[in-house]
């Protein structure tokens, strides 16, 4: 304590500075670890994912990774598969994970059917009016790109979306915004699948 005390506030912030970097490689060693030996079968080493029936996870919120692999282990959010994966996993290191593939680059492509993404993308911005449906910008923004508790939609594969949004229609997945459970009850599948494709080409 005397010790601290005569150090310069300069010093202490720098050694308080050098502790949480050396931490914050850690857990980023640690993360790397763990995607290394089970995250990488599906979702790929830097999160681009080997299929479209599992999510990319470069660029994706954090905070939002780490609340979907908790409810994963406590069994809100339901998934055979997931739950083994998780199962070990602490706080700590679900934390880790989330920045660990936050910090990846979101790679785009373009939207596969131009027709459709056109039409996901009026709704995306302006709802359908004559269902009553709400526009998807107005929570997850206008460049899809969400926030720390809301994913990030854009450049998400279209197929992985769909399915999603399906789901949410049959209260198959309840682990996130009851609103979502209104939305999507206004949505047709071709609303569902247009507005998927337009979001995997942003």
């Amino acid at each position: 304590m005397n010790a601290f005390k005569s150090l310069s506030p300069w010093v202490v912030c720098l050694v308080a500075m050098s502790a949480l970097s050396a931490w914050a490689q850690a857990d980023e060693a640690r993360a790397k670890k763990i995607v290394g030996g089970v995250c990488f079968v599906c979702h790929g080493m830097e999160g681009e994912s080997s299929s479209e029936v599992f999510p990319r996870l470069a660029g994706q919120h954090a905070q939002y990774i780490a609340k979907q692999l908790e409810n994963f282990k406590s069994g809100k959010r339901k998934s055979t598969a997931m739950a083994d994966m998780v199962a070990k996993l602490t706080p700590d290191e679900m934390v880790a994970l989330g920045q660990y593939f936050e910090k990846q680059t979101v790679v785009v492509e373009p939207a596969k059917d131009k027709g459709l993404a056109a039409v996901g993308q009026y709704i995306y911005h302006n709802g359908n009016k004559y269902s009553g449906l709400a526009a998807c910008a107005s929570c997850h923004g206008a460049e899809a790109k969400g926030s720390t508790a809301l994913p990030r939609l854009a450049g998400q594969y279209a197929d992985y979306i769909a399915t999603q949004l399906q789901q949410f229609n049959k209260r198959e997945r309840t682990n996130d915004n009851a609103v979502m459970h209104a939305i999507v009850s206004k949505m047709t599948p071709l609303e569902m699948a247009a507005v998927a494709e337009y979001l995997s080409g942003q």
